[in-house]
């Protein structure tokens, strides 16, 4: 986003307008990662919101009232999901419940997404692959259709059973991009992974004491999703090594308040999907 639409707000003293307006424009920046861009209309409804004039409940009624009223005709028209997402992940950044389980994982997406997708809150059974620009097109190998519940499930355990307790600040961040780069590899739904993903683990980096209310992930969607891309994407033969450097900059930035420079350009792979040379092999032989 080039613009916080919601900056006098956050500038503001009173602490609910300015939570408000961070998780306003969090939803709506999220929306980057899939190229999605939102209305006039849903940030009038978000600063009717953050002025109390209307509930999130009564926002996310007035944006289904919307759109059917003013139905979007273009199939390639994305704005109504744009929209009626970013309303759903502000509702969920504004609640304090969670539990940290693959259940609490798949209601967010269910959340996010009826009535958008068909499968919202559904485990895909059909195996994925997804260009990347940061690959020069090549893609990160997800999760295999048949284990995605028994690999949530382990992930989960794993994470449950991990101590915080004396590791230094940098094994934190560390750690912390481990699990997310993981836990967004395995990608269990057809679409939607990343946002879900980023709603999930800013809920649980508050239950870890971290209060997550910036504007780095509005601002830095698309980088935050290059960077898990670079987290998961091996090239042994081209030198080319997963990495979380990327990630862990970018949380050194959300979680320390830190001031890495965080520039898609740099995650870019060149050279990646060159054709081999063709062998010089003698047919007679």
């Amino acid at each position: 986003m080039n613009k916080n639409p919601f900056q006098e707000y956050i500038r503001e003293s009173e602490p609910t307008k300015r939570d408000k307006s961070y998780a306003w424009h969090t939803a709506i920046g999220l929306q980057a990662v899939d190229g999605l861009k939102t209305s006039e209309y849903l940030v009038h409804t978000a600063v009717r919101n953050i002025e109390g004039e209307i509930s999130i409940e009564e926002a996310n009624t007035l944006l289904q009232t919307y759109y059917e009223e003013n139905p979007v005709r273009d199939v390639s028209d994305r704005t109504e999901e744009a929209d009626k997402v970013s309303a759903r992940i502000a509702a969920l950044l504004f609640e304090r419940a969670f539990s940290f389980t693959p259940n609490e994982y798949l209601s967010i997406h269910r959340k996010l997404f009826t009535g958008i997708y068909s499968h919202a809150g559904c485990i895909r059974d059909y195996n994925i692959t997804k260009k990347e620009w940061v690959l020069n097109g090549a893609t990160v190998i997800y999760g295999s259709a048949s284990e995605l519940r028994a690999t949530l499930d382990f992930d989960f355990s794993e994470e449950k059973k991990f101590s915080y307790k004396n590791l230094s600040m940098n094994e934190i961040i560390h750690h912390l991009a481990v699990f997310v780069a993981r836990l967004w590899q395995i990608h269990p739904f057809g679409e939607g992974n990343t946002r879900t993903t980023a709603v999930f683990f800013i809920k649980y980096l508050r239950t870890l004491g971290f209060d997550v209310t910036n504007d780095i992930f509005a601002e830095n969607a698309r980088y935050f999703r290059n960077s898990l891309v670079r987290a998961n994407y091996n090239d042994l033969k081209n030198g080319i090594h997963e990495t979380t450097e990327f990630l862990e900059m970018f949380l050194c930035n959300l979680l320390l308040n830190e001031n890495h420079p965080l520039h898609n350009r740099t995650l870019h792979i060149s050279g990646i999907l060159k054709k081999p040379e063709k062998a010089n092999i003698d047919p007679k032989k």
